[in-house]
């Protein structure tokens, strides 16, 4: 942190060079190489049944309630709602505040099928490897390969991999939003910076954070456009926290809050949260904290790491994608400054760990196999009607989304009202926990009528006139 705060003195005003015309084609290249992998992994998971109902099957569901101008709602949601909830579907204002989630909705008026939102992710993590890239291009002129070299870091970084190898998650949105944030910063433009940064409040509440700082450093700067966004989205982050959330939680209050004030959190798994800090740092070679803008990495980093949640501190999952653009916009600063690093150490790296990383799946041949329970699983998805109401085990979930209403296989569901009329379950399905193995027993209980059963996967049909 020292090394922070001493290269946080203003910085001398740095020229920017423009690069000569038709540079624009190495970022992209690499924008669109990254947008097809991006693509063809992301849908080819969901067509193996490795998307999950959470959070897939509750992202399409509001993409889908916009669409149909309603506010955002989930049945799947539901499931994991506070006890006394007795609504069919979860208001999920009242759970995260992401209304940039609408802007999808025309897109998915067009296609409306739950892959539009996988793809839609795609696109938004490649424009940041566009974006880097180009910013790479015009702070580094002295280096023939930084656009390449930084694009590919970050279209090969464990954060945004992990992103798009995890369903969809609106923090897809922070992710170009943080890079065009970083570029203008870097280009000397305040106001477009402080624009591009305020928008993150509209992407997930633990973001407005993030803003907040991102306007101390503008501040010294451009100290009324910097103070401007800091008090802006501390105000904004507290009207969401305490006033917007809780007027549409059923319960009447913020779900999350007490999961950063445990301290279990605080005091536990060092372990781990020192792994994600490390290969954080690996990634620019230790660079990042050369530059002022790796304090924009602190509110992300304390809020994980406070959390009463272990998935919240660990590399895995989405978590990790809005740190990439931060951290390799903080490389590039460094670079410029004159701080030596080879550009071929972030690309390295990202290459080390790529083994261990969803992109590699692309080249093992059991990923392009259909096995018999994905056949299985979708001939038992075709059974069930368009409009049906439906109980799905996670796996299955979110392949319904768009023409049926889903509720998730667990405790309590054959009984909800109005009554689900089938039920598609993967007898394997660990979670929740030990739920869908009590809900086929309950259906047999209940009379439920055997459609389908084969690899493992089960599909029943309420009998008419059967009594709950």
């Amino acid at each position: 942190m020292a090394l922070i705060m001493k290269s946080a003195t203003p910085p001398a005003p740095l020229p920017v060079r423009l690069p000569p015309a038709g540079s624009r084609a190495v970022p992209a290249l690499l924008g669109a190489v990254f947008f097809v992998l991006y693509t063809v992994l992301a849908l080819r998971e969901h067509a193996r049944f490795r998307t999950t109902g959470y959070d897939l099957g509750i992202f399409g569901q509001a993409v889908r309630s916009y669409a149909e101008g309603r506010a955002p709602a989930s049945e799947i949601r539901a499931a994991t709602a506070p006890p006394g909830f007795a609504a069919d579907a979860y208001p999920l204002l009242g759970d995260h505040f992401h209304p940039v989630l609408a802007v999808l909705a025309p897109l998915y008026r067009l296609v409306p099928h739950v892959g539009t939102l996988l793809v839609a992710q795609a696109a938004l993590v490649a424009l940041a490897v566009y974006v880097l890239a180009r910013t790479a291009q015009q702070h580094l002129p002295a280096h023939k390969f930084a656009a390449l070299a930084i694009g590919t870091a970050c279209g090969l970084g464990w954060g945004v991999q992990q992103l798009i190898g995890f369903d969809f998650h609106e923090v897809a949105f922070a992710v170009p939003l943080l890079a065009l944030a970083c570029r203008a910063y870097l280009d000397g433009r305040t106001r477009a910076a402080a624009c591009w940064a305020a928008a993150l409040l509209l992407v997930k509440e633990d973001l407005g954070a993030t803003a907040a700082v991102f306007g101390l450093l503008l501040a010294r700067r451009d100290r009324r456009t910097g103070l401007a966004l800091t008090a802006g989205s501390v105000l904004g982050t507290a009207l969401i926290l305490y006033g917007v959330i809780p007027a549409f939680a059923p319960d009447g209050r913020y779900l999350y809050a007490g999961q950063v004030s445990e301290a279990y959190g605080l005091l536990d798994g060092w372990d781990v949260k020192v792994l994600t800090v490390l290969l954080l740092l690996a990634v620019t070679g230790g660079l990042v904290v050369r530059s002022p803008l790796a304090l924009l990495l602190l509110p992300t980093l304390a809020w994980r790491f406070t959390s009463a949640n272990p998935a919240h501190w660990e590399p895995g999952l989405h978590y990790s994608a809005v740190l990439v653009p931060i951290a390799l916009a903080a490389l590039v600063d460094a670079l410029r400054r004159g701080v030596r690093l080879p550009l071929a150490v972030p690309v390295a790296v990202a290459l080390l760990l790529l083994p261990t990383q969803p992109l590699a799946s692309l080249a093992t041949p059991g990923f392009w196999r259909t096995s018999p329970r994905e056949a299985a699983a979708r001939e038992a998805l075709s059974l069930v009607p368009d409009g049906a109401r439906v109980a799905a085990s996670n796996s299955l979930a979110p392949h319904l989304t768009e023409r049926t209403t889903v509720h998730l296989v667990a405790d309590g569901v054959l009984g909800r009202s109005p009554a689900v009329e089938w039920l598609v379950a993967d007898r394997t399905e660990a979670w929740p926990s030990g739920a869908v193995g009590r809900v086929l027993r309950q259906a047999g209980g209940r009379g439920w009528r055997v459609v389908r059963d084969e690899a493992g996967i089960v599909v029943l049909v309420r009998q008419r006139g059967q009594m709950r």
